[in-house]
């Protein structure tokens, strides 16, 4: 199955249904909804991805903290979670590399791509609790190696993934030798990059770019940091168009519309469903937005109704609007 995704720039290219779930009736936009993964969540999580597939969300996201005992491995969750629906995709936003070995994780993606008809989304990130990581007996890395290490194992993810003859690769953090890809690609992959040196890295190497602290299209972080993917981009001989730009955005859906839908700061707060339809789509055709994961305002989990109403009201008018 294939669609047609929008670039950044608003054009449209081709692209397959593992981009982020098989059944968005929007070419190209997707719609998710961030989950909470901790144990006692369990239930609730469990019903909050049944409903969302049946409502016919593209995604839904999990974080990846493996130093907390209270949180559900993030890979484990996701595998039983896809093995209970049939639509929806899962993305881990993002990944912690550091103590998720690059050949691994390329067995553990691709693996859950066979398996679940390719509703997977590689979401990758540099590391960011050090104190904790190496808690979890991971060596401490500079800020520059960890973003070495990121972009490397983003190639060599790529490298053990779609068949083809052994890798043996040599690189200054992996090493491999004489090792099979995986007989099916890789899943495409989105960054949580905030830094000029691994925003440049997503530039290069990625697919798909998350703004970090809930950034949306009118923030300052954009501005400055999506330029840098695209120059990175060029410079690689890419399209920078190819690499799509999904927000995590927190907010409320309320009964009422609110006298302002942003604080004093520009963050979006919420509002009603029309509202959110405006600004969701202007954000697509505007600002080219390639897709959109629900928090809520303290970017928590949503609950089941307002997953519901995101799912039910604004999504779909917000695909017919974008559609005309």
């Amino acid at each position: 199955m294939s669609r047609q995704s929008p670039t950044p720039g608003g054009q449209a290219e081709p692209v397959s249904a593992h981009d982020a779930g098989s059944t968005a009736s929007t070419p190209g936009v997707v719609f998710g909804f961030g989950a909470h993964s901790r144990f006692d969540d369990l239930p609730a999580l469990l019903r909050l991805v049944r409903q969302a597939d049946q409502d016919g969300l593209d995604l839904f996201s999990l974080s990846d903290h493996p130093y907390l005992g209270e949180r559900l491995d993030a890979y484990t969750a996701l595998g039983f979670l896809l093995g209970g629906t049939r639509h929806i995709a899962g993305l881990v936003n993002v990944t912690n590399l550091p103590t998720r070995p690059a050949p691994m994780l390329a067995r553990t993606v691709t693996s859950l791509s066979a398996l679940s008809g390719g509703r997977v989304v590689l979401g990758m990130g540099a590391g960011g609790l050090w104190d904790r990581i190496t808690d979890m007996g991971v060596p401490r890395q500079t800020p520059g190696e960890a973003v070495e290490a990121f972009e490397e194992a983003i190639v060599l993810i790529k490298k053990l993934s779609g068949g083809g003859p052994p890798v043996t690769h040599q690189g200054r953090h992996y090493r491999v030798r004489q090792i099979d890809p995986a007989p099916v690609a890789a899943p495409s992959v989105w960054t949580g990059s905030n830094g000029p040196k691994s925003l440049a890295a997503t530039g290069r190497v990625a697919d798909g770019w998350i703004p970090g602290h809930a950034a949306d299209w009118r923030s300052e972080r954009y501005r400055t940091s999506r330029p840098i993917i695209d120059r990175a981009a060029a410079e690689a001989g890419r399209d920078p168009r190819e690499i799509r730009t999904i927000y995590n955005f927190p907010g409320r859906i309320t009964d009422r519309p609110l006298p302002a839908t942003r604080d004093r700061d520009g963050r979006w707060v919420g509002g009603s469903a029309a509202q959110w339809v405006e600004e969701l789509t202007g954000a697509v055709l505007e600002h080219g937005a390639s897709g959109f994961i629900l928090f809520a305002t303290d970017h928590g989990a949503s609950d089941l109704t307002t997953l519901a109403r995101w799912a039910q009201e604004v999504v779909p008018s917000v695909r017919e609007a974008i559609a005309k």
